[in-house]
């Protein structure tokens, strides 16, 4: 088995006349991996993903799919991978099971392959009722789920997701993801853009943050987040009334608390677990009934306030750039 990286860029650069787009961005994913790629809207995301995936052409610099030149072997990149765009790219005047006989034939594959995948995928992605029906009368959800199914049609190493459950109900989110976890278990190696931190956070083992397209940022999400700053201990009285001699207690331990009164909580910086452990043995037999007690980490928003200056919910809609 190789053990050269799936997905490789290598200073990419892209300039729209007078923009920079995408400005030395530079990464690898491990076989059988998930990368997030992450950063504000308009931070050059998408014009990274189509230039790895030889829809537009980078300015400088090169990427590497399956071991593939993007600019020297363009086809064999597109037959190694997969992509999903931002919206679904499905035809919505076939069935699901025309779609995906259409883009197997144009992959070239057999009658024999194409129904054996068709079916198979039909069948993982809960589409099987909805075969025989023309894409116009499929859900949102459906919809997404068939355009995933057919990005895998030829069975593909590396797959591109460039934010695949935007609009998406929270349920359809959670039932891709099991879907999503399922191919990486299978071997595929996925690079997924969202806004949806929390997906970066179930999904990712490795994120890359842009900004203004450059990498500001790389890590593990708990990499990031212990960079973002000091995780918290957090202890919740049963009783409000505890509240106080509760503040009172944990700073024999930690000189800085904070009181939250609606929460019934006393928060404290922490450096790691063993603080759980000291303060556990601080409460025990004081006579303080607690709800909870551990450690909170920083969140991937967090990260992201910290890196960019704003929360993800702040950002305006991308527009996407084509070439």
């Amino acid at each position: 088995m190789s053990t050269n990286p799936a997905i490789e860029a290598d200073q990419l650069v892209k300039h729209f006349g007078e923009t920079v787009a995408v400005d030395g961005v530079s990464f690898a994913v491990p076989r059988g991996t998930v990368l997030g790629l992450l950063g504000p809207n308009g931070a050059g995301k998408t014009t990274t993903v189509r230039m790895m995936t030889t829809l537009t052409t980078p300015t400088s610099g090169t990427a590497r799919v399956a071991g593939h030149d993007v600019l020297r072997e363009p086809e064999a990149v597109r037959r190694s991978m997969g992509l999903t765009g931002q919206a679904a790219t499905v035809d919505e005047l076939l069935t699901g099971k025309e779609n995906l006989w259409l883009v197997g034939s144009l992959y070239g594959l057999d009658r024999v392959t194409i129904q054996r995948q068709t079916d198979d995928l039909l069948e993982r992605f809960s589409l099987t009722d909805a075969a025989d029906r023309t894409i116009k009368t499929y859900s949102g959800g459906m919809r997404r789920r068939l355009d995933l199914a057919v990005s895998l049609i030829a069975t593909p190493p590396v797959l591109f997701l460039d934010e695949p459950t935007t609009g998406l109900d929270p349920r359809s989110r959670v039932e891709l993801w099991e879907v999503l976890r399922d191919l990486v278990r299978d071997g595929t190696t996925l690079l997924l853009t969202t806004q949806y931190l929390e997906e970066a956070d179930q999904l990712a083992d490795d994120i890359v943050v842009i900004d203004r397209g450059t990498v500001i940022a790389h890590g593990t999400p708990l990499e990031l987040k212990d960079a973002s700053g000091r995780a918290a201990l957090v202890v919740t009285v049963s009783r409000p009334e505890d509240l106080s001699a509760a503040a009172d207690l944990l700073r024999r331990a930690v000189p800085e608390v904070h009181v939250d009164e609606p929460t019934r909580s006393v928060t404290a910086p922490a450096e790691g677990l063993s603080d759980v452990t000291r303060v556990a043995t601080l409460f025990d037999g004081s006579g303080i009934d607690l709800d909870d007690l551990g450690l909170q980490r920083p969140s991937l928003d967090d990260v992201f306030l910290h890196l960019t200056g704003h929360r993800a919910e702040d950002t305006a809609p991308e527009e996407e750039i084509s070439a």
